[in-house]
């Protein structure tokens, strides 16, 4: 069986925040290089997944950048209520990242 490991647990800090009052942001940002690059590497953090996690229908809308700089991953998509619509229960954005804690990342 292949050792798994959370993101969470990987990750230096994750975070979330409006890229506007139409999209959010994802920041992960990782405790070092090695970490960064075994994540990168193993194709875990993608479109499908996201979608799935956060209930979107258009996979053409999300945006993952790796920036390999600074250890980091940045995932963009559209927000499903637009910041401070009727309905929006985070207006800054700044509480949707709690599902990345909980991905599996394949770990060898």
């Amino acid at each position: 069986m292949a050792d798994k490991r959370k993101l969470g647990h990987l990750a230096k800090f994750l975070r979330s925040k409006n890229a506007g009052p139409f999209k959010l942001t994802l920041d992960i940002f990782f405790n070092n290089s090695q970490d960064y690059k075994k994540v990168k590497e193993s194709n875990a953090i993608n479109k499908g997944l996201i979608s799935k996690l956060y209930m979107l229908e258009n996979q053409d809308d999300i945006s993952i950048i790796e920036f390999d700089q600074a250890a980091a991953i940045k995932i963009t998509f559209p927000r499903r209520i637009a910041s401070g619509n009727i309905g929006d229960s985070d207006i800054y954005g700044a509480q949707q990242h709690a599902p990345l804690y909980e991905i599996e990342i394949p770990w060898d």
